[in-house]
């Protein structure tokens, strides 16, 4: 007979087993989580591997880490300007003896401390606070390798979507101003009067439609790039040829007036025409002299020209702003703006957001409408200088305001998504279903077409609500389902990778 000790002892074993079996894979991931949360290398192991969904607020340029543009930028022969870290048209100085002036970018490759230069030039590598205002350096790169971007947009594409799926992400809304010069080259031979209706006739009439069709042709070219640097369609293809790709149209919110109508104008157009645009966003610092003076204006053509293409998606940059940047009054309407007038779906960064009047309301109402706010944590920290508890993502969260983590310019940051997660948890103390949460906003938010996979708190919809999306096999009514929706077949997609990934962290 077992004595009263033992009894207990195996009760307390039966009952521990019963209960470990009970919890679901999640939970068990989730205790994962929580056991290696102080053991930050074994933290980024976890959260390298875990599912993301989308980023949703990614800068086509922005994004290339600067090895890359020193490679784009010697395959064109293009100089550089050893004193700025310009890039420079030839003729340049072939012979890379150190020192000259104007030498061909390939001469880095046998110069380690021009190498170097460049890289720290051309991103955050190595800027350190006490070096001055983190806004100015970070925006400053952008000049430095911009003759780099001209050639090598589908290359651009190939590393961006590699990228995308080491850190596994399921979806990239890339910001791309795809035409060029071409809508700025139509709207200069237009005057501008304020009258929106007769500008966006006389635009249409001038020529924009002929960059719409260019601008096409252009990205058929550039996709067909990454496809075959990505080697997709063969059995060596590169993982990122299975992240789907879409792009908002890239607006420069800082050019003179009758650029930015024809540019927002043609964003509008793209979207209709082609479906890999999905919408548009307005960018360029926010802080700058053009951008503050004419939000107005920019808001009321963007209200303008939603009446007359209702469908199409917007996103807008609002609130990347911080006490200090501009005068209190700067800080005080940019999102409520955005989203009441500019008709934004999403907001970018809207860190300034406490800053507004009737903030708390404007949350509510950010609730309420279904606002996400796209957060980039690490470029706020370098741009702004806003982090830790200054950060309103708690805030956000507190006021059921839906939010996503976001790279931003993860080369010019030198970070990935892996790493904002990283971040946020040290940072917030997430739980795993917390980002769990937050990976499928985004996909719920992005601009993909067609109906979701989920209904209320990501319930799985009823149509495949009883599928098991480890699994091979569909109910009919899934797959039906699946096949009208791609944003509903992205989603599965997440989740079916969600199950692998906890499948192999439940122990």
């Amino acid at each position: 007979m077992l004595s009263r000790t033992r009894l207990f002892t195996l009760l307390i074993l039966f009952h521990g087993i019963g209960h470990a079996a009970a919890q679901t894979a999640e939970e068990r991931t989730s205790r994962r989580l929580d056991a290696i949360r102080k053991a930050p290398p074994l933290l980024l192991a976890f959260l390298q591997q875990m599912p993301k969904g989308g980023d949703l607020h990614n800068h086509l340029a922005g994004a290339i880490y600067a090895e890359k543009w020193i490679d784009y930028a010697a395959n064109d022969n293009l100089c550089v300007d050893r004193s700025t870290s310009h890039l420079l048209a030839p003729p340049c100085d072939q012979s890379c003896v150190k020192y000259t002036n104007k030498p061909a970018v390939s001469c880095a490759y046998g110069d380690q401390v021009l190498y170097n230069q460049l890289i720290d030039a051309w991103s955050m590598r190595n800027w350190t606070p006490g070096e001055g205002s983190g806004h100015d350096y970070f925006f400053g790169t952008f000049d430095k390798f911009l003759l780099a971007e001209i050639n090598s947009v589908g290359d651009q594409f190939a590393e961006t979507a590699s990228r995308a799926a080491a850190d596994h992400l399921q979806y990239l809304e890339l910001m791309h101003t795809a035409d060029g010069a071409g809508a700025a080259e139509v709207a200069s031979k237009i005057i501008w009067d304020g009258d929106f209706g007769k500008m966006r006739t006389n635009l249409l009439a001038g020529g924009l439609k002929d960059v719409v069709a260019t601008t096409r042709t252009t990205l058929d070219r550039n996709e067909a790039r990454k496809q075959q640097l990505l080697a997709c369609n063969t059995p060596q293809a590169d993982p990122g040829c299975q992240v789907n790709v879409r792009y908002l149209y890239q607006v420069l919110r800082g050019l003179p007036p009758q650029i930015v109508f024809a540019q927002i104008l043609l964003g509008f157009e793209l979207a209709q025409a082609d479906p890999r645009f999905v919408g548009l966003n307005l960018v360029m610092p926010e802080d700058w002299y053009v951008p503050m003076h004419d939000f107005d204006l920019h808001m009321k053509i963007l209200d303008f020209l939603h009446g007359i293409y209702p469908k199409v998606h917007i996103t807008l940059h609002a609130g990347e702003l911080a006490m200090g940047l501009v005068p209190p009054e700067g800080l005080r309407f940019h999102i409520r703006r955005s989203i009441e007038q500019g008709h934004a779906e999403r907001i970018g960064h809207g860190v300034s957001v406490m800053s507004e009047r009737d903030a708390t309301g404007l949350l509510r109402e950010m609730a309420e409408r279904n606002v996400l706010v796209e957060i980039c944590l690490t470029s706020n920290a370098s741009i702004l200088g806003v982090e830790g508890a200054n950060h309103p993502l708690p805030t956000y969260l507190q006021y059921k305001v839906p939010i996503a983590l976001a790279t931003d310019d993860q080369g010019v940051s030198r970070s990935d998504m892996t790493h904002e997660y990283l971040r946020a948890v040290e940072t917030f103390g997430f739980s795993y279903a917390e980002l769990k949460r937050m990976a499928r906003q985004s996909l719920e938010h992005s601009f993909l077409p067609g109906q979701s996979l989920w209904k209320a708190d990501f319930q799985i919809t009823s149509a495949c609500a009883n599928d098991n999306p480890d699994g091979n096999k569909y109910s009919a009514a899934c797959q039906k389902s699946l096949e009208a929706s791609e944003k509903a077949r992205v989603q599965w997609k997440l989740e079916r990778e969600f199950a692998e990934f906890e499948r192999k962290n439940e122990n």
